[in-house]
């Protein structure tokens, strides 16, 4: 127990340091992206393989498309001649994906084939975010009782430590603005719920998150860490004060066959969801979760337009 509180402790003196560092100040001239480039997982993924992990309603439905949007920017996927690497299912540095694909770019692939062809100019804007894939899949070997719970918090450690590597990559190849966030609490995902593995999910979360943190606890100049799992718990916990009226179930009924997301076959899988395949009594809006890990465009948006409020604050 003691040891949980102090891992608490360090985790919020490391965030608020980097807050303090990264979002108090004020800039007379606002930085005004010319080109924006994402790198991440699903949570990013604006369409790497035709589709998004959200519902797919023609919406800006992406957090980091909305960036964008409040930028006047456009933001594709790489795949369609555009600079957004993010893929769904890509782990930090471990292959294969969170699904069982050997052949998803990880983070680190990503960033290795925008360097390949590119260059960061001082007024690029890079997003990025990282963990969910990771944790899934560390989830799963616990279920498959190939790893034990406390190799599972030990290894979601070490995958934010190899995020936090891959920002010091991107600020020492030249990036000036890096917006970033880990991994909400998937311990509050519907997932997590039905598994009943609230508390080991939360605490596997927390344990990347404290490892990204304590990795890039002195890019202040040039890293902006973005709280998704502080905006997600209030998703949760009070739903209604952000326009949701349902945190626990999701809105999508589009079952894949195959274990598409990495939490089994037969489940949900929200790249596989638009607005003829909703519950027949839900609006989408009204829910947090698309599938039992992955957010609706409205709370992808939000988390957008707060990101965007924390970036303006910033730079």
């Amino acid at each position: 127990m003691a040891a949980n509180w102090m891992r608490r402790m360090v985790a919020a003196g490391v965030s608020a340091a980097l807050l303090t560092a990264c979002g108090s100040s004020t800039t007379e001239s606002a930085i005004a992206p010319q080109r924006l480039i994402a790198f991440g997982d699903a949570m990013s993924d604006v369409g790497q393989n035709g589709t998004r992990y959200t519902v797919n309603d023609g919406s800006i439905n992406n957090w980091t498309l909305q960036i964008a949007a409040k930028y006047g920017k456009p933001l594709t996927p790489v795949s369609a001649g555009g600079t957004s690497y993010a893929t769904g299912n890509a782990r930090i540095v471990a292959k294969p994906d969170a699904a069982g694909n050997a052949s998803t770019r990880t983070l680190s692939e990503q960033i290795d084939s925008f360097l390949a062809k590119d260059r960061f100019a001082k007024d690029d804007l890079v997003l990025m975010n990282g963990g969910l894939s990771d944790l899934i899949a560390g989830m799963a070997a616990v279920n498959l009782g190939t790893q034990t719970e406390a190799a599972q918090l030990a290894a979601a450690f070490q995958a934010g430590q190899d995020m936090a590597a891959q920002v010091r990559r991107l600020v020492a190849a030249g990036a000036r603005h890096v917006l970033l966030t880990g991994s909400y609490d998937l311990g509050k995902t519907p997932w997590a719920k039905v598994m009943g593995r609230e508390a080991v999910l939360g605490r596997a979360s927390s344990r990347f998150n404290e490892g990204l943190l304590l990795g890039i606890v002195d890019l202040g100049a040039n890293a902006l860490y973005v709280d998704s799992a502080y905006y997600v718990n209030l998703y949760t916990g009070s739903p209604s004060s952000y326009g949701f009226n349902n945190a626990t179930d999701a809105v999508c009924t589009s079952v894949d066959a195959s274990n598409g997301i990495g939490i089994g076959p037969g489940q949900i899988n929200a790249a596989l969801c638009n607005s003829a395949t909703l519950r027949p009594d839900a609006k989408q809006d009204t829910y947090v979760f698309a599938d039992f890990v992955h957010l609706t465009p409205s709370a992808q948006r939000q988390f957008g337009t707060f990101a965007y409020d924390r970036l303006r604050a910033r730079w």
